[in-house]
């Protein structure tokens, strides 16, 4: 009813403006334009009419964007909270789509955590541009807008997130024909090769950037990693700019408490253990974002310059309980599923003023009155289907990021794939890998969509 109310609508706005122009006399190309608008809302109603009739599909809202497409939309589609436990309730997962046609490939975005990005007019992934495609990004379970009306953290596990996906699809596959591809960031990776392990045949290839494939909850290669990463003189300088914030602790301790004051954070540890986290912390983040040109103070530059360049790489905010407002989701999959990373204390060990940092993600992260035991079955579980088949995914890692420490472990398959960006950080795309990399990785990608 409320569809027929506003097709009617634009049709009467049409005949007024239509009947003015006529009288006033407006050019041939004013009326045009006139008419291209009216089939533009009406190929938007037509969309919204197909996305709204799916099952499941709750909410449906036409978004600006920008780019070659038919239109851009908001769907929220209803989910179990417990997929083997329907009894146990539902809530809404929001979805993105850009839609550029139905025969068209679709990329498919397995985000990790909120998606909200995804809602803004000139948001593209590189996959969707390259290919034309359809763009659908799904936000993570308990995270942006997703998230159930009561929270129960054992139900955030990897194989509901998984089957959460494999619901979208199973909706949005009888509309979009062409073949799917599903690619994802980082934490956003793994939920793509999560995805692809327990539900095989749902995409035809995928693309997994930076993910880790960790084997704990301080998993402990990437601290030997960290030791031996880069190049000299900057892994020394490194670890010498770590010595410098630790040696200058009571100089630069002032600057950290007004800092923490003048933007609000709170801890559940104490300010001196937190500097010492953010010191420990340093080196992971700076490796994972290391800039193309040697940024360290030396030992002796101006205690002002030493302080702002710690923040800008280990600010305190990462361990503040202000953070968990938006992150303690991933901080419990990590401790239940996804594993961590660990901090090596002994280069520093006098130095500090806690024993070790074993166990941090609970002291820091968790909530206390939560105790989650780590289960590795689901990374097992990816390690045996990577072993077992031979299902055409690319993975794609820079050599000096941290989390490739933990990086999927390939054996030799045909449609397997592993590229390492030489010097490549967090931030490695194909966009910026060298040509001969990128090339390669873009003809592996036609030539998967061009076969049968």
């Amino acid at each position: 009813m409320q569809e027929k109310l506003r097709i009617n609508t634009y049709r009467s706005i049409l005949l007024f403006l239509l009947a003015g122009w006529f009288f006033l006399g407006v050019s041939q190309a004013q009326m045009q334009f006139s008419v291209e608008l009216w089939e533009d809302s009406r190929e938007d109603t037509l969309l919204i009419r197909k996305f709204s009739s799916l099952r499941d599909v709750a909410m449906v809202e036409p978004l600006q964007f920008e780019g070659n497409y038919q239109g851009k939309f908001k769907l929220k589609i209803r989910q179990p909270i417990d997929h083997k436990n329907p009894d146990k309730g539902t809530f809404l997962q929001t979805i993105y789509i850009n839609h550029s046609g139905f025969d068209q490939p679709s990329v498919f975005i397995t985000e990790g955590y909120d998606a909200s990005y995804a809602g803004f007019p000139a948001y593209e992934n590189e996959l969707t541009n390259y290919l034309g495609a359809n763009q659908i990004c799904a936000e993570h379970r308990y995270f942006g807008e997703s998230v159930p009306e009561h929270v129960d953290w054992q139900y955030l596990t990897v194989e509901n997130s998984a089957a959460d996906h494999h619901h979208i699809l199973d909706i949005l596959k009888p509309l979009y024909k062409g073949k799917w591809i599903s690619t994802g960031i980082s934490k956003g990776g793994q939920t793509a090769l999560y995805h692809r392990t327990l539900y095989p045949e749902d995409v035809d290839l995928t693309v997994a950037y930076v993910n880790p494939l960790n084997e704990g909850i301080e998993d402990g290669r990437h601290e030997p990693f960290i030791k031996q990463n880069g190049e000299e003189p900057e892994r020394s300088q490194v670890e010498r700019f770590q010595l410098t914030l630790l040696h200058k602790r009571d100089s630069l301790l002032p600057k950290f408490n007004r800092h923490i004051d003048e933007k609000g954070y709170t801890f559940r540890i104490s300010r001196e253990e937190v500097f010492d986290y953010c010191v420990l912390e340093y080196s992971f983040a700076y490796w994972q974002w290391h800039p193309e040109t040697n940024s360290i103070p030396d030992t002796g530059a101006p205690i002002d310059e030493i302080f702002e360049h710690l923040v800008s790489f280990s600010s305190p905010d990462y361990f503040s309980e202000q953070s968990l407002t938006r992150f303690q989701p991933f901080f419990i999959q990590a401790a239940m599923q996804l594993g961590y990373y660990g901090y090596d204390t002994e280069s520093f060990d006098s130095l500090l003023t806690i024993e070790n940092a074993e166990g941090y993600l609970y002291k820091i992260f968790l909530p206390d009155s939560v105790c989650f035991p780590y289960d590795d079955y689901v990374n097992e579980k990816v390690r045996e289907f990577l072993k077992n088949n031979d299902p055409e995914i690319i993975f794609i890692y820079g050599e000096w990021d941290p989390w490739t420490a933990s990086s999927v472990s390939l054996p030799e398959k045909q449609n397997v794939y592993k590229f390492v960006k030489p010097r490549g950080n967090h931030a490695t795309r194909i966009a910026n890998m060298p040509d001969p990399m990128k090339n390669e990785i873009l003809m592996i990608i036609d030539r998967w969509l061009d076969s049968p």
